[in-house]
């Protein structure tokens, strides 16, 4: 499993943005962020993974705009994972914060962030809150619930309760949190998760409750990507459990992680029509754990499949 060995520098962040693909949609991350690297001691990276669309000749011109302001890589395509793992390696700043392509910084983050350290220099791991940006236009502003007083509350509720809740580009990390394990690279969906998990269990953590990002919902996203979903299927499990990552005192919360992992493929192949994959995902998640019988709202549909 890959480790970071960057040192840390007197650069307090670094904001990463992915892309791939995101060229009509950058600028506007891009410049988001930009406006604010004067409010802070930081600085923003954005790492082209290879992409095929007009994202490389977008990246220039934003450089031409902004002479010097941010610094531009350009890879291989290799997924998601390994986007956030070179910013790990090549960014400069103690604390991280990845901000997708196709989303934006919510005005005052940087700001916010720097001041929150400030307060709490012990926290490893900032979670704030976030405005969700529908097609329509619409917004849904998210609040941060404080969080559980234990290491083993906070993995329940961000596994198994959907208590806790973590959301890229609203949330900062410091790359001490990276030792255990860095993001996954044979995970092309929700390689996010054994990190958040790993961070929860083992890492001071504290909440910011002002909004850090513009998260924008659309179908295209990766985050409703079935096919790599599938890829992922329950070895997300055995990464999110894996000793290196999950401390042993916890290695028990592994079966019922399981069987909720089973219930969402579940969900998403129910939503998809893909009603073979769905039937088998809802059965494994009995056998696993009976009590999956009492999540009605999976139940209802797994009932609907037996006329389907």
């Amino acid at each position: 499993m890959a480790r970071t060995t960057t040192p840390l520098t007197e650069l307090l962040i670094s904001v990463v943005i992915p892309a791939y693909n995101y060229a009509k949609t950058l600028p506007r991350a891009v410049n988001s962020v930009l406006a604010q690297l004067g409010q802070a001691n930081a600085e923003l990276l954005v790492i082209d993974d290879g992409s095929t669309d007009e994202n490389p000749q977008e990246l220039e011109h934003l450089q031409d705009e902004h002479p010097g302001l941010f610094r531009v890589i350009r890879k291989v395509n290799g997924g998601l994972a390994s986007v956030r793992n070179l910013g790990i390696l090549k960014g400069k700043g103690q604390y991280l914060i990845f901000l997708d392509a196709d989303d934006e910084m919510a005005p005052g983050a940087l700001k916010a962030v720097t001041q929150h350290i400030a307060a709490a220099p012990q926290t490893r791991l900032i979670i704030g809150g976030h405005w969700s940006v529908f097609e329509d236009g619409s917004r849904t502003l998210h609040h941060v619930k404080p969080l559980p007083a234990t290491a083993r509350e906070r993995v329940r509720g961000y596994l198994l309760d959907k208590t806790v809740s973590l959301s890229n580009g609203a949330c900062a990390m410091h790359r001490e949190v990276f030792a255990p394990g860095n993001y996954p690279e044979h995970l092309r969906n929700a390689e996010d998760l054994p990190v958040f998990a790993q961070v929860l269990a083992r890492f001071p953590c504290s909440v910011l409750d002002q909004p850090l990002a513009l998260i924008y919902k659309h179908p295209g996203s990766m985050r409703h990507d079935l096919k790599q979903s599938l890829a992922a299927g329950v070895g997300m499990v055995e990464e999110v459990f894996s000793p290196a990552r999950m401390p042993a005192d916890l290695q028990d919360l592994r079966q019922a992680f399981l069987a909720q992992r089973c219930l969402s493929l579940f969900r998403d192949c129910y939503s998809a029509g893909d009603y073979a994959n769905a039937r088998k995902f809802y059965a494994l998640a009995v056998r696993t754990d009976w009590r999956s019988l009492m999540r009605w709202s999976y139940t209802r549909k797994a009932i609907r499949l037996l006329f389907a």
